[in-house]
């Protein structure tokens, strides 16, 4: 077989050219290996498919890596000009389950499939084209626009593996042979598994700033423990291994199962593994793109909750209590097998990067110092829930990227699979899941005693976020009233009719809860997750708690509840979404109001916003700006400005003339006033605003 993926390309060099050169070819054959993946669909009428109900079709996923390049590129203003912006609205977002992941298809119109690799192939020109001729310095550092580029090659090579999953669920009449993915053509008897002993070390997790390779946000930081002497699984547990868990009716016995995976037993109906198939009381094993005897000495494929399961089962059995390893646990395992980072470590030594096979393999094929698939075959469950490390910043190029998983549903998968290339395979990465997600993942166990279950933090730390929370939710400063509840208030005032409005730039949500007051229905948008999943928690989890900042590294802990803010008998009223303001999606219209709170001088094009906002109000829908006017070139160029600048003929142009300008064809100013507002910053130290709201009616 061809080699299908190459590694890497590293930071550092004395090169610039020969850097470019090693950058565009690891982008073309990352972009063509995607595309590769979507030949395993049988005819474009596939596309258009969901391999299942919690996802997008797959026509979604061929065209969202794509948008990705050109969306970061224009969030990070390193491009000004859209490939195809109904596209780059549309693949945008939606890819795990979260509350504000609209998989609804009826809220999309999805182009033919030539139309997307038309699409494709126009990115791959703009892409390559900025490989060449973007500024450059070695090494590549995350403030350099290049760093944008590697984003989004690794985000493509997540999808890699990601969407193979999803194919390998399509029902095989959907699914073609394609040369270039092997299956692994032997196999035979499960090995009997044993304990291997690591001994007691201290570990250090967290990747430095000047690392030569690339990394998501997630890997950098510090973190420290000492572990005890544990015992671990020499082999991943083999299907042969877990046969013996399935056959003895395990699945409908819920003394192995906690909460979560009782109500996926019942949720899904389950009796072995995802990619198990029964046939006349056999089983049999899916590869991506065949039926085969069951290689009883191949990893399983299974969730969280059935690696969970598992070890309660085994645990009853064995008289002692086996576990998922804990990501410091499994860091031990790593240092037991002696294993180097990329680029040292060759990719023959494991079945990863697709240099095997494009398939699992068996078991007991790869061997690291007598523990064996400690990297490749298939990813391992661990017990460890993803958290940030001491010193965690987001990028701001991506800042859901990790932030959303730190919620206690996202379990680390470790070690990397048969599918995994580029980042997945470095020694640093972190990737975790919802624990009933399938994936290319298995496990293995360990008699440890560690519990290692960091303890949760209540209380939101990301600095930004908590002094948002602070703003909607804490106390009021100086008799200044709640900026959000006084914005609630004028659009109540303002607005004719009430059945639906839209809470754009909505931040932790305060003034979405409050319009629910007023409206039917409340749909609050937000660039950033970050902001908007506060507001998903106090709907979906009934508090907000937060960090409030007094001085230096003091912090005041403060909580509110659903009931406490009486929104208890509004939050069915209310939704959250991620979405960008200057590129929203076709389905979000009909609305009575539109209040972008703040917004405008955020925005990378605030008339690009300005000139289509209409159409998504119905007939006498009120539009509501709010903003201070702060016009800052990182977040808006200064030749987009609406106003705080003089013209060629030294005359000051203001914001609110520029607002008139614009919006008086279509809309009829109704009112302007000032409104303060104060942001708490520390216990001495506060911002003081006056914003000013014009309140346009739709003509």
């Amino acid at each position: 077989m061809s080699k299908l993926s190459i590694y890497p390309v590293t930071l550092d060099g004395n090169d610039i050219y020969k850097k470019r050169l090693e950058i565009k070819e690891y982008f073309h054959n990352t972009y063509t290996l995607y595309e590769k993946v979507f030949e395993l669909l049988k005819e474009d009428e596939v596309f258009y498919k969901k391999s299942e109900l919690s996802r997008h079709p797959m026509i979604f996923y061929f065209g969202h890596t794509a948008t990705f390049f050109v969306n970061k590129l224009i969030n990070m203003k390193i491009i000004d000009k859209r490939v195809d912006a109904g596209f780059e609205s549309i693949f945008a977002v939606g890819v795990d389950e979260m509350a504000w992941d609209d998989v609804n298809s009826s809220n999309y119109s999805w182009p033919r499939v030539d139309e997307v690799r038309e699409y494709r192939d126009k990115v791959r020109e703009m892409v390559e084209d900025l490989i060449m001729s973007l500024p450059m310095t070695l090494p590549i550092t995350q403030d350099s626009a290049m760093w944008i580029i590697l984003m989004g090659i690794e985000h493509e090579r997540i999808h890699i593996e990601t969407s193979l999953v999803l194919h390998r669920q399509m029902p095989l009449k959907y699914i073609k042979e394609v040369p270039e993915f092997s299956t692994c053509a032997h196999s035979g008897d499960a090995p009997i598994n044993e304990l291997k002993e690591i001994k007691s070390q201290t570990i250090q997790l967290g990747k430095s700033r000047s690392h030569n390779l690339y990394g998501w946000d997630n890997e950098y930081g510090n973190y420290k423990e000492n572990i005890d002497e544990f015992q671990t699984s020499k082999f991943l547990v083999s299907n042969g291994e877990f046969m013996e868990f399935v056959k003895s009716g395990a699945y409908e016995n819920y003394e192995y199962w906690d909460e979560e995976g009782i109500n996926f037993l019942k949720q899904s109906k389950s009796k072995y593994p995802t990619f198990w198939v029964k046939e006349n009381d056999e089983y049999k094993y899916r590869t991506l793109t065949k039926l085969i005897d069951m290689p009883l000495n191949w990893p399983v494929d299974v969730n969280a909750l059935e690696a969970e399961a598992f070890c309660r089962y085994k645990s009853k059995k064995d008289g002692v209590i086996y576990s998922l390893p804990s990501e410091i646990e499994y860091r031990a395992i790593y240092n037991h097998a002696d294993l180097q980072d990329l680029p040292e470590f060759h990719e023959s030594r494991a079945n990863l990067n697709f240099y095997h096979f494009s398939s699992a393999c068996p078991v007991n094929e790869f061997s690291f110092n007598g523990i064996y698939d400690v990297v490749g075959n298939v990813w391992q469950w661990s017990r460890t829930y993803i958290f940030g490390f001491d010193g965690f910043e987001v990028h701001p190029a991506y800042d859901d990227f990790s932030t959303p998983t730190f919620d206690d549903k996202h379990s680390l998968i470790l070690g990397s699979s048969w599918a995994s290339s580029g980042n997945l395979i470095m020694k640093h990465s972190r990737y975790a899941f919802r624990k009933h997600f399938p994936q290319f993942a298995g496990f293995r166990y360990v008699l440890s005693n560690t519990n290692n279950i960091k303890e949760k933090d209540i209380y939101e730390s990301d600095e930004l976020v908590s002094q948002y929370c602070e703003f909607q939710y804490g106390d009021e400063y100086f008799g200044v009233k709640n900026f959000a509840i006084e914005c609630a208030k004028i659009a109540a005032k303002f607005t004719i009719n009430k059945t639906k409005a839209l809470d754009l730039g909505c931040a932790t949500g305060r003034a979405s809860f409050e319009l629910a007051r007023s409206f039917d229905q409340v749909e609050g948008i937000d660039f950033s997750v970050r902001f908007i999943q506060v507001g998903s928690k106090l709907r979906d989890d009934g508090f907000v708690a937060f960090h409030s900042k007094e001085e230096g590294e003091l912090v005041i802990n403060k909580k509110v509840t659903i009931e406490e803010l009486g929104y208890e008998n509004l939050k069915n009223k209310i939704s959250f979404w991620q979405g960008d303001a200057c590129n929203l999606k076709p389905n979000f219209k009909s609305y009575d109001l539109i209040m972008a709170t703040n917004l405008i001088d955020r925005l990378y094009n605030p008339r690009l916003f300005l000139d289509t906002i209409e159409e998504r109000l119905n007939e006498d829908g009120v539009l509501i700006l709010t903003s201070p006017y702060t016009w800052q070139e990182n977040s808006t160029k200064k030749e987009l400005w609406l106003g705080g600048y003089k013209d060629k003929n030294n005359k000051d142009i203001k914001t609110i003339d520029t607002l008139k300008e614009i919006l008086n064809k279509k809309f009829e100013l109704l009112n302007i006033q000032d409104l303060p507002f104060v942001i708490k910053e520390s216990a001495r130290k506060y911002q003081h605003t006056i914003s000013e709201v014009s309140v346009w009616k739709k003509k």
